[in-house]
Order: structure tokens, then C-alpha cells, then sequence
């Protein structure tokens, strides 16, 4: 049987910049629309070959705001996804909306021509709080937004929101959570706010703006995982909760280690044992994959010691956790030095043994950076013989 592989489309184009944004986004670039749709084609029939062996059963349209390429091109894009490689009839197929910028006439096209998933930029369900960070849309277009989806026969909705924003307290952070259980979603990701360098945020915290401090988010978060877990959602992943039977496929590929291709500028690939990234540049993009000039702002091949640390700092932001046969199994390394740990962690109430593997507690999660820090450490321990000891009495 044929792997299976994720493809991403980054859509950079969206209506205006929000104050923490990062990623690569633009506002406004109508004119580049249409030699943006005429790259992305070119670059993933360039590409597709190189997957034939692969079946495609995550597809992720992210931005930006994706359906400011409007709606009409984002059918297009997912028609040339699946004439080009060979998508599985039950694919997860993702497009990311701001509630601002879908109608219900858009949606049922979507939903036509395939996408089986929204992802909502909700937010926060407090006006105050979107419009201190420059959302440009308010809780009752979220609600809208929701109702036209479920008109169009979408039967899996996520909504995102994010815990830390200026002005909120843990009265009006739970009073999101309400109103997002409310609206009834497959699934809720949930986000601590960061201030990321460059962003208007930034500018505003260096001016002197004070923030929500780490412990109002240690309480904020703590608070999501009671009360999501309360109402029946499960958390597959430190900020992801889902009903079952509905945690994202896409992102599982990302911290299960699993191939995924990305398309556009500043979008990620692991595949063929390389970890590459595309220029972060709209024109450049569109104009390498037109001329053939160098498109790639990062490329590695992963080495095994590389990976077996990914396995670790990944698997442990989810609830599938770390197996110790599979690790010695994949990565010929010695558990030992990170079982030492692990009892330590256990003991403290940050981690768990659950069916052989070891998985953070939400108290875990919280502290997640400086864990998985102390385990890469030990992790330099690591020596073959012992693995290979393991592996024969495993066998025997």
C-alpha cells in the first residue's frame, strides 16, 4: 500500500495585517492574484511526479486569508491538486476563513468542489479584545460565519482562538470558551498569544504596552483543558481539542513526522528525508517558478540523530506520546537517560505511562519547553550497544 502525504498551499494574501501576526501575509496584492494561481499549477505539476508513489489524504489551503484569492481560484487550485497527484476519495481537504471573509454563496462552492473542513479564525468572542489586536471582524460575524457553514453541508468546523490578548481576563477568556462550545465545532484550537519580533505587537510592548503576564496564560490555558475536556472534546495535542473521531489529520502529519509537500512562499516540506523551505517573497516566488531560478530559502537532509530528536519534541506535544521500542527501534538510541527523566517527570505529575507510552499531563504541557529541553540533553547519552541489547531481548 502507497504512503500517504499532506499538501499545503500557503494563500498569502489577506485584507490587513492583525497586530501579532508572523507569518508571511499580505494585505491587499489583487494584482498578483491571478500569476499567483498560474505559479502554484505550474510549481505542483512540476512537483507531482516526484509523489507518484504517494496517495494524498490531507489537503490544507492555510494564509493569509485564503479566500481572499477568492473562492472561484481556491476550487481551481484543489481541481489541480487532484489531477496532478492521486488523492484518496475520503481526503481531509482544509481551507482557512477569517468570519469577515466568507459568504454563504461561497462556502457551497467550496463545499462542491470538495473542501470538508473550515478552520474559523474566531479568535475571542469579545469585541474589545479583537479590535485591540486589529482582527478585522467582530464575534457576531463569527456566529454568521458558523451558521452559513453548516447551510453548506460542512460537517466539520474548527474554531481558533487565542488566550493572552490585551485587556482579557480569565471572566472574558471563559466567556470565549461559552460562546465557542456554543456554537457547536468538531474542533477547537486553542493559542497562547506571542509576541513575535517585528509585529506591531512587538513595537507596542517595547513602547511600554503591558500584556496578560505567563501566569494569567498557565491559568487561561488550564482553565481550556477542564472545561473542553468537561464537554466531551478530547486534546490530541497541547492546543488542539477535538470530538472524536475529528482531530485534524493535516497538523497530526506535522508532529507525527509524516511527509507532507508545501507550495507557496514561505511554505515548509519534509519529504524524501529533506526538510526544505520556499522563499518568503510573493513576486520571487512567482518569478522562480516561471524562469526556474532557485526558489529554496532553507534545505537540509535530516540525519537519524536529528530525527530521533524531532520524535521527541514532537510526539511530545501530542497525546500519542513516545513509545520506547519505537524510538530504539527507528533511531538505534538508548531509552535509559530519558527513562530516568520520565519517572522524574511522572512522579511530579507531568507525565504519564499510558499503554507503554509516556505522554505529558496538561501540567506537562505547560512546561513542555524546558521538558523536552532537559530529554534532548539527556538524549546525547544515548548509546548504540545498550539499544541493541534491548532490541534482542525484545525479540527473543
Amino acid at each position: 500500500m502507497a504512503d500517504t502525504l499532506g499538501v499545503y498551499l500557503h494563500i498569502p494574501f489577506c485584507k490587513s495585517k492583525c497586530d501579532y501576526c508572523d507569518f508571511y501575509s499580505l494585505p491587499g496584492r489583487e494584482d498578483a492574484k491571478a500569476a499567483y494561481v498560474k505559479a502554484l499549477k505550474a510549481h505542483m505539476a512540476e512537483t507531482a511526479p516526484l509523489a507518484r508513489d504517494y496517495r494524498v489524504d490531507t489537503v490544507y489551503f492555510g494564509g493569509g486569508t485564503p479566500l481572499m484569492l477568492g473562492d472561484k481560484a481556491l476550487c481551481e487550485l484543489l481541481a489541480w491538486v487532484k489531477k496532478h497527484f492521486r488523492m484518496e476519495k475520503d481526503g481531509e481537504i482544509t481551507v482557512e476563513v477569517n468570519p469577515d471573509s466568507v459568504d454563504l454563496k461561497a462556502l457551497k462552492r467550496l463545499r462542491r468542489a470538495g473542501f470538508n473542513r473550515l478552520s474559523i479564525g474566531m479568535q475571542s468572542a469579545v469585541d474589545a479584545e479583537l479590535k485591540a489586536v486589529g482582527r478585522p471582524h467582530d464575534f457576531a460575524q463569527t456566529v454568521q460565519a458558523v451558521a452559513w457553514a453548516r447551510k453548506a453541508k460542512f460537517k466539520n468546523v474548527s474554531l481558533d482562538l487565542i488566550y493572552g490578548l490585551p485587556g482579557q481576563t480569565l471572566d472574558s477568556w471563559r466567556q470565549t470558551l461559552e460562546a465557542a462550545l456554543a456554537l457547536e465545532p468538531e474542533h477547537i484550537s486553542g493559542y497562547g498569544l506571542k509576541v513575535e519580533e517585528g509585529t506591531p505587537l512587538c513595537e507596542r510592548v517595547a513602547a511600554g504596552e503591558t500584556l496578560p503576564d505567563d501566569d494569567f496564560q498557565a491559568d487561561a490555558y488550564l482553565m481550556m483543558v477542564e472545561l473542553l475536556g468537561q464537554r466531551g472534546y478530547e486534546q490530541y495535542e497541547i492546543s488542539n481539542f477535538a470530538r472524536p473521531g475529528f482531530a485534524s489529520r493535516h497538523n497530526l502529519k506535522y508532529w507525527l513526522l509524516k511527509p507532507y509537500l508545501g507550495f507557496g512562499p514561505g511554505a515548509h516540506s519534509d519529504f524524501g528525508s529533506r526538510r526544505y523551505a520556499f522563499i518568503r517573497d510573493l513576486e520571487g516566488y512567482i518569478r522562480a517558478v516561471a524562469s526556474g531560478e532557485p526558489l529554496l530559502s532553507e534545505d537540509e537532509v535530516i540525519p537519524p540523530s536529528e530525527r530521533a530528536a524531532e520524535y521527541l519534541m514532537l510526539r511530545l506535544r501530542t497525546t500519542h506520546g513516545i513509545l520506547e521500542w519505537e524510538y530504539r527501534r527507528e533511531y538505534l538510541m538508548d531509552f535509559d537517560p530519558l527513562l530516568e527523566l520520565l519517572v522524574q517527570y511522572e512522579r511530579q505529575g507531568w507525565a504519564r505511562q499510558e499503554r507503554g507510552r509516556w505522554i505529558l499531563t496538561p501540567e506537562g504541557f505547560l512546561r513542555s519547553n524546558q521538558l523536552i529541553g532537559q530529554l534532548l540533553e539527556h538524549q546525547e547519552k544515548a548509546t548504540l550497544p545498550s539499544t541493541l541489547r534491548y532490541l534482542r531481548r525484545r525479540d527473543d
